[in-house]
Order: C-alpha cells, then structure tokens, then sequence
C-alpha cells in the first residue's frame, strides 16, 4: 500500500512536470529528490517507470525527471543496490540513445545520470554502454561524450577500458561522416588522453600500477592519423578546433619515433590554422603541449621548423590582447609559453629572430617583440646568460622609440633585466638613464603617480596598490619590502610600496608610462640587491639636471633608500666618492636643487618630503659641520609638510621656515669660502629655473640670504650685477624675486644695494633703450618700463628689510628721488603720465612698503613725512583712473592699502583731502557690479576664482582705509561724518551696494567700539539716526545684509552704553542675546526675523532719548513703503514697540489707524507683515477696545482674510478676550438663528435663510477661538459657548446663505475642501468636566428630536463622553447609559451603532461598572450582533468592537453564561470579505478565551475549530487582520495545554516582531503533532477547505500548512490522513492559476512520503 502511495504520489509530481512556470518546475525537482533521499530506490523505480510508460512526454519534462533522478543518485549512490542501478543504467541509457537526432538537453540528462551512477557501478555502466557501442556500427553521440565524461569523473575506474575502447572506436573514425560525431570522437580522444597521463601520473595510487604509455600508444597513434590527415582539413572550423584540442594531449602518448616522424608534417598543420580561425587559444595551447612533447622525446625536427615557428608566433604576440575577452590573453600565455620552450632549446636562433624585430616600423611589432623579450629573459635565464651583452646592445634603438606603448615595454624589459643581472653590464646605463628619462615625464592626472610614500612612523596613512603595476613573470617574483629609514634626530620614516611588484602585461592599457617607471624605479632600489651599487651614486646625476625635475620624487626616494643601506654597511659607505664619480653634482649644486624644489612642496607627488628627508641623509658628503643641524632641523620641516595640505600650506610661512634653514645653514658651516662657491652656484642655476617661476623667486631669496650671510662685499656687487644683467624683467615672478634678493641681502649690505641699483641706472643697459623718441614706439612688451618697474620694486624691499636705524634717513633723500625719477618721464622738459600697469602697480607696491618703513621704524613718532599728501593725491588719481564698470586688476585694492599706511603717518590729511580720498574710493569699490555667478561659470574656473578673491581683498583694503581714517577722530562727529558718506550707500535700490556698503558699516562700528575710550560721560546724539539706518535692515532681502545689520545694532547699543558711562568690558544681557540670533539670520526664516526686529524694538525703546523718538517713528512708518519688503516688516514691528510705550493719546485715530492696517494689509501679502499688523490691532484694542470691536464688527461678510488676521489678533490676552467673547456671545443669542421663507419655484417647501448679524457673530468667534491664546478666556466662557456651538452646529445643516452672501460664497469655495471634524470630547474632558453636568443636562432633551442630525450629534458626542471617567465622578453615568440603551431601538441605524459605542465605551470611562451593570450590558452587545436591519453589518461589527472592550472588566459568570452563544455568532465573520469584520471578530474570539475555564472542553473545542483559520490568516493581505491573528493566538496559546506552542504564540506574534511564516509554521506543526496527533485528520480537513480561498497568500499557506503537519506526524498516526482525497485536492491545486500556490503544492507533495 505504501509502495502504491509514493508511486502515486512521485507519478503526480511527475504529471506536474508540464507546469510552464519555472520555479514550479524548480519545485517538482526538488520535491522529487526530497522522496528521493527517504526512499532513494523507490523513487528512482517510479521515475523509471513513469518514463517508460509515459513514451511520448516531451523531451523538457523528461529532463526534469532525468536530473531529479541524477541528484538522488549522487546524494544516495551508496545506498543503491545492483539491481537499482541497473534499473537506472538500463532507463538512461535507453533515454539517451532512444532518439537518433542529438537533443542536446534531454540526451544530456541522461548522460549525466549514467555519469553518477559511473562513479560507483562504473563495470555496470560500461557493461550497458558497451551493448551501444559495437564494432562497425557508429554509436550514438551520447555514448563517446558519456564516456569521455567518465574518463574525467572517475580515472582509476575508466582507464582500464580505454584500451578495449580504442580498440573498437578505431576503424569508426573512418564511418564518422557528419560533423558533431567527428567532433565528439575529438572530445572523447581529448579527455581519454588527459585521464591515462593523470593516471600514468598517480600510478602508486592506480589499481594496476603494471600499465605503461606503451599500451596505449599504437592506437593514439592510429587516431592521430585519421584526425590529422583527414578531419584537419574540413571546412568546418568548430571540428577543426576540436580536432586541435585532441592532438595536443594526444602527442604526449604517441610512439616517439611516430612523433619525431610526424612533426614535419604536424607543426605546419597546426601552424597553418592560424589564418584560419580568428580565435587562436586552442590552437596555441595545443601547439605548445605538441613543443613540450617533442623537447621531451628530445626530437630533431624542431629545427627545421623552427623559423616557420618563429614567424607564425611572432604576429600572435604582436595582436594586442583585449582583456574583455579571456580568451585572447591566454593565448598570449600560451604563445609565450611556446616562446619560452623554443628559447631554451634554441636561443641563438630565437634571439637571431627577435632583435631585428625592434628595428620594425610597426608599433604592434616592436611592442610584441619587447614582450617576448622580457618573457625570455626571465624563463630562459640560464641559457641567455652569455647572450647579455649582445641583448643589451640591440636594445638601443628601442630606446629612441616616442610611442607610448612601446616605452611601456620597455620599461618592462628594463625591470627583467635587473633581475637577472643586466644592468650591471656595460650599456646598463643607458637602460637606467632611459627609465629615469620616463619617470620624469609629464604626469597623467588620471593614473595613479605615487604607488610609493614615504610615511612618518605612527601615522595612520597607508598605501594603495598602483592601480597599473601588474603580475610579475614568475622567474623574477620577489616578496613586497617594507623598510624603515633612521633619521638622526628625526626619528624613522617608513617604506611601503605596492604589493604587485613589477608591472606586467596586463592593465598597461589604462596605465601611463610615468607611473610604471616611478613604480620600477623604486621597486629595483628596494628589491633588487644586486642592483644597490648600480644605482649609488649614479642616481645623483639625474637629480640636478632641470630635464628631470618631475622625476625628482621617486630619484629622491630611490636614493634615500640606497643611503640608508650604505649606511648600515659603515660610516663611509655612504660617502660620496667624488674622485670616482666625476659626472656627480657638487654638493652646493645638490644642496641648491633640493631645497629649491622643497620649497614647492606637494608638486610632484609631494616632493618637499622626498627632498629634504634626502638632503638631510647627505648632511656630512655636503659640509661636515652639518650633521647635528641638519639632524635637528629637517624633521620638524617634514612634520610641517605632513601636518598640511596644499590648500592649508600657508606658503609665506613655509618659504620663511626654509629660509630660516638656509640661514642657519651658513651660519653653521661658517666658511666664507664655502658660503661664496655656494652663493656662486646658486646664481649659476638661476637660468635652469625659467620654466619655473615659483621656484625661480624662491631662488632668487635664497641668494639674498647667501648674500646677506657673505663677508666679501667685492662678491656681492658682482652677484648684484650680474642678477641686474641677467634677469628677465618681463616676468612678473622675476621681478619679485629680484627684488626680494636686493631687500634681503640689504639686512646686511644696504650701501652696496643702494649703490649698485644706482650704478646700474647710469650703466649702458639700461640707458640704451631710453631716448626721445621711444615714448613714440609702439612696444606692448617694453623693456625700459619693466626694468623701471623692478628697480622702483627694489627700493620698496630695500626700505621694508633694511635695518630701520639705517634707512629712515635716506627714504625722501635717495629712496623716494629715485623711485619718481624712475616713474616720472620727462620729454622736452615735460612731464608724461605713463599707462604701463606694471609700473604703476610696482610705484603703489614700493610706496606701501616705505610707508610700512616709516611706520614700523624705530623713531616713527617724530618722522613727518612731508611728502605724504603728494603720494596720497597720486593714489587717488590711480583709483580715479579705474573703471567703474569691472575691476580686471589689483590696482585700486593696492593704492587702497598704500592709503592705510600713508593717512596714520603724520602730518594730517586736509578736510577736503580727505573727504576727496573718501569718496572715490567708496564710490569705486562699492559701485562695482556684482560678480555674475553665471557669467563666471563660462569662462575659466581660475580665473573665475581669481576674481572672486579679488574683490574680495579689494572689500578688506576699503574697511582698512576707513578705519585709518576714522582713527584719526574717533568721536560722534568723526562717525556721524563718517556715515554721512556711507548713507547713502546703505539705502541704496541695488542689493549689492547695499550689501558692501552694510558690510563696511559694521567693520568700522565695531573697529569704533574696539577704540572707544570715553572719560567723560557724553551723549551720543546721533543714535536714534544711526538705528533707523540700520535696524530695518536687520530684515533685509540679503542675508549677509542682515548680518551685517544686526552687527551694526550691536555695535551701537554698546557705543551708547559706553557713552552713558558703562566700563567697555560691560556686558548688557539683552544685547549680547541680538548675536545669538545671527545664526538664525543665515536662512529667511519669518520668526527669526520677527524675534531679531522685537529684540531690537524693545531695546531702542527704552534707550532711545525722548527727542528723537518722533522723528524715529516717522522714519520708520516711512519705512512701511520700502522697496525691501523685509525691511519693510521690520519698521512695521518697530512701530508696534513704540505703541506698546505711548498708544494711550490716540484713541481719536484709531478708525483711522485701523483703515490704514487693512489698507496696507491688503497691498502687502507677506506673513510677518500680518503678524506685525495683528500685534498692532491688539496693542489698540488693549487701550480703546469697543472703538476697534465695532470697527471690526462693521466689515463686510465674509470676511476677507486681513479682517480675520485682525480679528485672531484680539485673542492675545485673556481678559480682553473674555470681554469680547461675551459681547459676541450675546450677539449670537439676541437674534434667530435663521428665517423660514416659501420656495415658489418648489411649490410647498420653504428654506430656510441664516440672519446676518448672528452669523457675522459667529464669524467672529470662531476667528477669535481659532486663535491658541483664546484658551484661557474659551474655559472661562465654556459651559455658554459649548452649548451655544454645539446647538449651531444644529442648526446649520440645510441652512443657506442670504442671497447677497451666496455668490460670494460659491467663488471663494475651493474645489476640493477638506472635511473637518468635529471632535469635542476630548478637549471637554480636560477642561470642562466640572461644568459636564449643566451640558448633559442642556444635551438630554434633545436625544428625543425629531431631526436626526440632532439626534446622531447628541448620541456621538454622549457616547464619547462615556469613554472618560469624569461622568462617573460627576454622578452622570447611570443616567447617561440608560439613555444609550434606550436608544437601541432608534430608527436610525446610526444612531444605533453609536449608542452601542457609548456603551462599550464605558470600560474606559467607568470600568468598575461595567461589573455592576455587566449582564445588561453584554444583553445589549449580542442584540446588537442579532440586529436584523444591519445589512453591511456595521452594527454587528460595533457590537464585536464594544464588546471586546468591556470583557476586560465584566463578571465572568455573565460571561460564561453566553460565552458558546457569541463563539459561534463571530465565527463567519473570521473569512468575511470585509477586513473589518474579520478582525473584530478574530480580536473578541481572542478576548473570550479568558472566560473559558469554566467551559474549558467546550471552548477549547471552539479553539480547535478556529486554530487553522487562524493560523492562515496570518498571510491575510491586510496588515490589521494579521495584528488581530497574532493577538488571538497569543491569548489561545496558554488553553492549549501544550507549553512549546504557547511559548511559540507568545515570542513569535508579538506585534513589533516580523515573522518568517514559513518556518513558523514548520514549528508549530512540530508542536501540534507532538501533543495533538489525533487532530491530524481534522487540521488537514479544514485546511483542504482553504484550498478555495479567494486569497492567493492564504491558498499557498493551506497546502504548506498540510506539507508541514505531515512531515512531523508519528508514524503511529499517520494512518489518519485519508491520502486519496488529500493526493486528489492537491493534484486539483496543482493546476492552481497561481505559480506560488502550485510551489507550495509541489513542495507538500514531495513531504507527503513521511505518510505513505
């Protein structure tokens, strides 16, 4: 019986095979093999079977049955007996050969079959393989591949019928006529050679340890002939392919003499295919097994073929490998391979072949030619070691190569030769010079430089992999190094470098050359040993030279590391041997290069550290008495790169650092001689730096200080000269550093300065190109002009650095005479002004700096400048000459600066100079227009960014210039003039303007404050003008505007404080609070702003003096119209401060100021405008409130919404309110509600009409009430207002508009309005429960109304009344719960519903009632549950709802008494259509089982019939349906009786918990069929009934539900379970329209053996 069953069964999943769904299929298969591994030979029979009987199912569906039956056999094949797997042989054998024509999937399947069952029964499989596999008569395709596949799967058993195979398969060869036998007898021939060579390999471990090659070889051979001769030439390119992959395996078993015979014919065979087939792989791999195999027999044709060998590999190699295609780059392994066998045993040959290649003119040639190179070099090694420098000798044309791929080769080449000894040859040289010569290329922004740090031991910083350095050859693999350098005195810097250790063929592509080289570079010094004495010292030469600069890193860190490893030989090992070494650099030209370079210290992959970390290890080679310096001084310089970045560097102060290096340098060394050859080699660079401007100026500093440092003044005029001579004046960088030279070196040689900027001027080269007639030239480039410029640049460094003792008595008598000597151009005795920018630039700068000499200098207080006005009227000529309409140059921000320093230098500018200076430079700087963002975006980003901070610095230089000059008279007066010019500025209608000028306001107000110094208590008149300025502006449309502002209020107040005798230091609470509210500002937040203009308001409220309060009113309602609709806002709240203080004088204006606020209101509709309009009206009301309530009240209805923002406003205080509230109240009540009229056009009927005054009322309250601050005056009125409302409400429904209110009410209502609604209860129980009595008591009569509008408001507000506790205080309840029930008969259903809401509510309200009244109450839930005028159950529903609510307090004998009655009243509702009655229903059945103990049998039989239904809703679609599952199981789960499945209820339904049904419900099924096994049947009953179920979810849960019972059931029980029916429901749900629900039923189907 049982047996019938599982074949029933397994038959069903296999008639479900034709599911065109995949994953049902995927289901079948697994549910098969899951019968299959609890009755392994069983199922294999049934499918046997199924398949024999079922002789036309399609091939698809076979294929399932064939690989369910596949995995069974392989997860269970020692578990088979004989006679199964002949069973299983015998099937798959037929189903493979069954059709002639291959399909390839089902005949596949098969194969596989008979493959697993070959791993044990390999005698039995081969015994029936065989029976398909005889003499003369060609076999089935299936049969060579299953055998071939055997070979592979199982060596040891297969190999010994190879031969017999052979034997037999032999004279087929020549029957096989179509193109896939010939090529499955090539696949077979292929994998039957690589099994007997893997066998011949482990014969310790082979069966029959006595077979040889020999025993197979004759017939390798005979099948060699027939694929070589005959099958290699077919036209069909895929059987050539195959018919390659077998030779190649094959030559290793053929006869030796046979190879040796064949090889001339073979190898031009197998070369010949290559013009054949574009994909090249199999053919290079076959013919390099074919090379290996004929090297091993030692064969003697392969020199004859050899150059037809050469010439056919060459172009594969040169073919570019494309690593989006594999198979390509393991050609190129292959090929390589070849080479490498071929160069071992040919090398003069190969090398004869190859080098003439690199002279090529074929790029592709010349790049495949290197690799093969490099290939060779590193496998070959031995053979090519005599051949080193012939191979070096022929590498000279490549290095002349400009093509990018090419270099990269090279450089490959270039690191294999250093492995192997290459570079230490004569030639090597070249080889490194040309590896430098790439690393010093320009670097490619998008390929990574560095791969190489040089870390500071204990930083965090690591080092990423050069992304383009790739595998290494396998010869010359070499582990990554990590070294550590010790530093004296600095501590110890680290090494990493990538762990790829030399770049290879791979990844060139997206790799440049320079990073390969720095990477191989580095890689040779630090791993390479061989390569140490190569590389020191002869890496220095490349370090001087300016064609290396941007190889200067990786060198320096080269060289950094080979010192250090001459160091641990001995102290002198790192010495450099200059006698040895001529071509090396001097150590002055070493020490000039590197701290030059370092001066720029991030350029170049951050070659400052590399630089110095390498001078400091060459302290002694460079002076002897530099070692404790130097070890002391270069760390810290390291550190300070390391700590910044290139945007933190501050460069000014990092030039200063290293010259301050340099100084203690030649103090150190302290030799003269030294410092002069030093100072000498310096000038001698100069010329090499001339693409390099930065560098160059930084030089020309340090000729200054070596100069400044040298005892010869013969040497220094000379240099002076010499610089002077040489320069290139067009440079801008070269005039600064020339300049910067002169000032340093006049520290200490300021008469030899001053005399050889003199000399020169009287010397040929400069008076040669000056004459009458060059002012007439047209030189855009003129050279007289820039040395002008240069020389006056000199003088102004020359006063700045020189020592001020020597120079202030020689700034007007030499230094300024000559510098306008040099300006000024006098032609015919008349002045010309020049146009040359530069030299006016250089005039301004040099003019700044002697005004910084004067001012800095020691006696500066009683040096009068009296050429002072003289300069300052030249400056502001310069500003004039500006335009106004851009700003290209630094010309106006550097006179600006050159004024700062002029005006505090005596004697005082004049009024009227003054006021000149002013105002040209604020109206030629604030006027300028705005920088375009978008404008900017179009051009040049630097230049852009330039732009930018020049303004910016143009910005800074005018507030420094007004501060200068405010300085000079810090009082009121000076202020007051001050802004008399900014005034104007700061109104200004152009944002930017106004911006500026606000901007510069609040720098010169708090540079104001920061001087104040007041002895004298004083008033500061002019206060209230200056907060009117700014004030309003704290609202402007900018937001830096704004800012600024609020900094000038502050300012202000605190000047005032100050001027009313407060210490500076004072700190005024509400004033310090205006800068917390700048943040805020940043965003045009409306409150913000309000909060910042009412701070301000209060605070210019009680400091403004009396006298200018009139006019700072004025000023400010004059601000209502300004164009700034922000600062408008702010001067509105600013008037609302001053009313607060004095509105009580004008009440006869009120109407007027009213009409005025609407008025404005209606032109300006902005939010804060509003606000500060509301605040208005109420600060009115406060004072006159009947004027402004019957103004209010006289606007016409509706109200727009200005009247209403002024009608909200009254709300403000609860006094005022509860004033105006009663007067409306009384307004309401005075008059009808509405008016009945006739409606002649509807005959009989009336309408009805509401009356004008008691609606415009109740506009009005309902205005105020909406306001939050009503609340306390509301709670005061509450009891009259409630009612009052509450009746209205009433009142309006079917109530219309009067006619004139109609139209107006249509237009202003909006197309969708959301409903609103009304939920009174709960805000009267918080605050009206002692005034509940009278509102019931007002409420009750109209329960009894014959309107059901009134009757439905009066019970839903009553019933929620009952949900709080406050009407059992109150002593109302009883009343209020007997008129609920009363209303259990009302005609109206919804009337009904919400009385029994009320009543359910009352265990919330009174739960202890609930137990005293609980039998009525539960009496009026199940009549609400029986209510036969409930349609859509909605009463029903109520009554289930209300009822769960109250089980939690009633007695549990009312219950009890009931309790079966309301189980099987709600037990339809647990599958009703409607969600909501599914889950009250399912929520109460969990709430009543906690009266069932009484009933325990009876309930718990109620539990049981619900339990499935449960279980399968919890995959309900509806979330709140599963809420309601999990709840009714938890509180089921303990009347279970079994403690595990309530543990389950109660861990894993919790509500905040997700769950993963699946495996819930495997374990509750675990449980139930472990304490309730006699329920199987039932369970699986109920279940078969949701396989109907409308729902997808739940249709897929009931066969998974059933699946999981029966997989967990005793053996004992399982008889219970009716298997035909339930095999029968399945086999109906497996044609399920679902494709999950047809899973779930594959998947049961498949457990189902657990009850056969």
């Amino acid at each position: 019986m049982t047996e019938s069953r599982i074949r029933r069964l397994s038959t069903t999943l296999m008639d479900a095979t034709t599911d065109k769904d995949p994953l049902v299929q995927e289901q079948i298969y697994n549910a098969l093999c899951h019968l299959g591994e609890s009755e392994p030979e069983e199922i294999l029979h049934a499918c046997d079977e199924y398949l024999r009987q079922h002789d036309k199912l399609a091939f698809p569906h076979r294929v399932i049955i064939l690989k369910a039956m596949e995995t069974v056999v392989k997860n269970n094949i020692a578990l088979l007996d004989k006679s199964t797997a002949k069973v299983v042989i015998f099937l798959a054998s037929n189903e493979m050969t069954k059709s002639k024509e291959v399909v390839r999937e089902w005949q596949q399947a098969a194969s596989d079959v008979l493959v697993a069952v070959g791993q044990r029964f390999i005698n039995k499989v081969m015994e029936e393989a065989l029976t398909k596999f005889q003499p003369g008569i060609l076999p089935h395709y299936f049969v060579m591949q299953t055998f071939a596949n055997l070979s592979v799967s199982n060596v040891f058993g297969m190999v010994p019928f190879l031969n017999s195979i052979l034997g037999t398969m032999l004279p087929m060869l020549g029957m096989a006529k179509q193109d896939h036998m010939k090529s499955v007898f090539c696949y077979a021939l292929q994998h039957f050679s690589e099994s007997i060579q893997e066998y011949l390999a482990n014969l310790d471990q082979a069966p029959d340890p006595t077979v040889r090659k020999d025993t197979f070889s004759n017939e390798i051979f005979s099948a060699y002939e027939v694929l070589f001769n005959s099958w290699l030439q077919h036209r069909e390119a895929k059987l050539r392919l195959a018919v390659v992959e077998a030779i190649g395996p094959m030559s290793y078993l053929m006869p030796s003499e046979k190879l040796e015979e064949q090889l001339p014919k073979l190898i031009p065979g197998i070369l010949a295919l290559y013009k054949k087939h574009a994909e090249a792989f199999y053919i290079s791999k076959s013919l390099c097994q074919i090379l290996e195999a004929s090297v091993n027999i030692g064969s003697r044709s392969l020199d004859v073929q050899l150059d037809s060998l050469l010439g056919t590999l060459h172009p594969q190699i040169c073919a570019p490998a494309d690593p989006s295609i594999p198979l390509t780059v393991k050609n190129h392994t292959e090929v390589l391979r070849c080479f490498t066998v071929l160069a071992c045993s040919f090398p003069d040959r190969v090398l004869a072949f190859l080098l003439p290649k690199l002279e090529s003119s074929n790029e592709r040639t010349r790049v495949g030619t290197l690799l093969i190179m490099r290939q060779i070099i590193n496998s070959a090694s031995s053979q090519m070691e005599i051949k080193k420098p012939f191979i070096l000798a022929s590498m000279k044309l490549p290095l002349q190569d400009s093509n990018n791929k090419v270099k990269r080769a090279v450089v490959q080449v270039i690191s294999a030769m250093a492995h192997h000894g290459y570079l230490e040859q004569p030639g090597g040289e070249l080889m490194l010079e040309y590896l430098i010569r790439q690393c010093a290329l320009p670097s490619d922004p998008k390929a990574h430089l560095g791969g190489i740090k040089l870390l500071k031991k204990g930083t965090q910083e690591g080092l990423g992999k050069s992304p383009g350095v790739a595998r290494p050859a396998p010869a010359c693999s070499c582990a990554c190094v990590s070294g550590s350098l010790q530093i004296r005195g600095g501590g110890s810097y680290r090494f990493q470098q990538p762990r790829k250790q030399l770049p290879d063929a791979d990844d060139l592509a997206s790799d440049s050359v320079q990073s390969i080289s720095v990477n191989t570079l580095f890689l040779l010094s630090t791993t390479v040993d061989r390569m140490n004495n190569v590389l020191w010292p002869y890496l220095l030469e490349f370090v001087t030279p300016v064609q290396f600069t941007n190889a200067l890193t990786p060198l320096c860190k080269s060289l950094l590391y080979l010192v250090t490893k001459k160091q641990e030989e001995g102290e002198n090992a790192s010495l450099i041997r200059y006698d040895l070494n001529a071509n090396l650099p001097s150590p002055y030209a070493i020490t000039t290069r590197l701290l030059v370079v370092s001066s720029q210290p991030y350029v170049g992959d951050c070659r400052g550290t590399a630089a110095l970390c390498l001078l400091n290890v060459l302290h002694y080679s460079v002076h002897p008495a530099l070692d404790q310096l130097w070890s002391k001084k270069v760390p810290p310089l390291v550190e300070y790169i390391e700590e910044n970045t290139e945007k933190s560097l501050c460069q000014k102060e990092w030039e200063e650092k290293l010259l301050l290096f340099l100084q203690e340098t030649l103090t150190a060394v302290s030799d003269n001689t030294w410092i002069c050859q030093f100072g000498t080699e310096m000038c001698k660079q100069l010329n090499s730096y001339n693409g390099f401007p930065l560098e160059k100026n930084f030089l020309y500093k340090c000729i200054g200080t070596t100069l400044g440092a040298c005892i010869s003044k013969d040497l220094v005029q000379k240099q002076l000269q010499e610089l002077l001579e040489t320069a290139r004046y067009h440079e801008e960088a070269e005039r600064e550093g020339l300049a910067s030279c002169f000032g340093i070196c006049a520290i200490n040689h300021l008469e030899e300065t001053l005399a050889k900027l003199e000399d020169f001027v009287r010397s040929d080269i400069f008076k040669k190109s000056v004459g009458l007639f060059s002012i007439f030239k047209d030189r855009s480039d003129n050279e007289v002009e820039k040395i002008k410029s240069t020389l006056i640049l000199c003088y102004g460094y020359v006063a700045v650095y020189a020592p001020k003792e020597l120079v202030l008595s020689r700034i007007e008598a030499d230094i300024l005479k000559n510098v306008f000597q040099y300006f000024n151009t006098k032609v015919l005795g008349i002045k010309v002004e020049t146009k040359d920018l530069t030299l006016k630039l250089c005039l301004i700068r040099s003019i700044c700096m002697i005004s910084q000499a004067i001012y800095n200098g020691v006696k500066c207080g009683d040096f009068v400048f009296s050429r002072k006005a003289e300069l300052v009227a030249q400056m502001v000529e310069f500003i004039k000459a500006e335009p106004l309409d851009s700003m290209r140059t630094p010309l106006r921000q550097r006179a600006m600066i050159t004024c700062t320093y002029l005006v505090v230098l005596e004697p005082h500018l004049s009024d009227p100079d003054r006021t000149e200076l002013i105002d040209t430079c604020l109206a030629s700087v604030l006027a300028l227009p705005p920088l375009d963002p978008a404008k900017e975006r179009d051009g040049h980003v630097t230049d852009a960014l330039h732009k930018e901070m020049l303004y910016g610095d143009t910005i800074s230089a005018l507030k420094d210039l007004l501060k200068s000059l405010l300085q000079r008279n810090l009082t009121p007066h000076g202020l007051q003039d001050m802004f008399a010019h900014l005034g104007p500025w700061i109104k200004s209608s152009k944002e930017h303007e106004r911006q500026r000028a606000v901007e510069v306001s609040a720098a010169l107000l708090d540079f104001y404050l920061g001087k104040l110094n007041v002895s004298t208590v004083i008033p500061f008149y002019n206060l209230g003008v200056l907060i009117a300025l700014f004030s309003p502006r704290c609202s402007d449309s900018l937001a830096s505007v704004r800012q600024y502002a609020v900094d000038c209020v502050y300012c202000l107040l605190y000047i005032q404080l100050c001027y009313e005798g407060f210490a500076q230091d004072h700190r005024d609470e509400m004033v310090e609070g205006l800068k917390a509210l700048k943040k805020g500002l940043e965003e045009p937040d409306f409150t913000v702003l309000f909060h910042t203009c009412n701070n301000i308001a209060t605070v210019i409220g009680k400091r403004v003096p009396p006298d200018q309060l009139m006019s700072l009113l004025l000023a400010m309602f004059e601000g209502l119209a300004d164009p700034d609709k922000n600062c408008s806002r702010a001067a509105t709240v600013m008037i609302n401060s001053l009313l607060k203080e004095r509105g009580g004088v004008l009440q006869e204006k009120v109407p007027d100021i009213m009409s005025i606020i609407h008025s404005k209101l209606q032109e300006v509709d902005e939010e804060h405008v509003r606000k500060a309009a509301q605040q208005t009206v109420y600060i009115l009301a406060s004072q006159h409130k009947s004027v402004v309530v019957s103004s209010l009240l006289g606007s016409s209805l509706p109200f727009d919404s200005h009247t209403c923002a002024m009608w909200r406003s009254l709300a403000t205080e609860p006094t005022l309110t509860a004033q105006i509230l009663e007067q409306l109240l009384e307004k309401v009540n005075r008059d009808v509600p509405y008016k009945e009229s006739k409606c002649f056009l509807l005959g009989s009927s009336s309408e009805r009409v509401a009356t004008p005054l008691p609606l415009a009322a109740t506009c009005a309250l309902h205005e105020i009430m909406s306001a939050p601050e009503s609340g306390a005056a509301v709670l005061g009125l509450y009891p009259q207002l409630f009612v009052t409302l509450l009746l209205r409400v009433s009142c309006t429904v079917g109530v219309q508009l009067p006619k004139n209110l109609q139209s107006r009410e249509r237009r202003s209502a909006g197309p969708g309005t959301a409903p609103r609604t009304l939920e009174p209860c709960s805000a009267m129980v918080r605050h009206a429960g002692p005034r509940l009595p009278l509102i019931v008591k007002n409420l009750m009569p109209m329960l009894n109304s014959v309107l059901d509008n009134q009757r439905i408001t009066t019970t839903a507000f009553l019933a929620e009344l009952l949900n709080s506790n406050v009407v059992n205080d109150l002593i109302l309840l009883e009343t209020m719960m007997d008129n609920m029930m009363g209303r259990q008969k009302d005609p109206c259903m919804s009337v009904r519903m919400l009385a029994l809401r009320g009543l359910g509510n009352i265990s919330s309200g009174a739960p202890e009632k609930v137990r005293k009244h609980g039998a009525k109450l539960l009496a009026s839930m199940v009549n609400g549950m029986d209510d036969k005028d409930d349609p859509h159950n909605l009463v029903a529903l109520e009554a289930m709802s209300s009822l769960s609510k109250l089980l939690d307090h009633v007695e549990e004998r009312d219950v009890q008494s009931m309790l079966l009655h309301i189980a099987i009243r709600i037990r339809p509702f647990f599958d009703s259509e409607q969600p909501d009655l599914r889950k009250s229903s399912i929520v109460l059945f969990g709430n009543l089982t906690k009266f069932s103990d009484g009933n325990c049998e009876v309930f718990f039989e109620q539990i049981l019939n619900g339990l499935v239904t449960l279980l399968l809703h919890l995959q309900d679609p509806k979330p709140e349906v599963v809420k309601a599952c999990k709840f009714a199981l938890r509180m089921c789960g303990p009347n279970m009786g079994c403690e595990g499945l309530c543990d389950m209820f109660l861990n894993h339904l919790r509500e905040d918990r997700s769950l993963h049904y699946g495996e819930f419900m495997n374990n509750v099924c675990k449980h139930l069929m472990q304490s309730y096994p006699e329920m199987l049947n039932r369970l699986i009953s109920t279940n078969l009934f949701y396989f109907k179920s409308n729902w997808v979810d739940i249709r897929a849960a009931a066969p998974m539900f059933i699946g999981f019972l029966v997989l967990h059931v005793d053996e004992d029980h399982c008889q219970q379970v009716d298997l035909d029916q339930l095999i029968s429901s399945l086999n109906l749900l497996l044609k399920d329209p679902a494709p999950a629900v047809r899973v779930k039923v594959a998947e049961t189907l498949g457990r189902l053996v657990r009850v056969l």
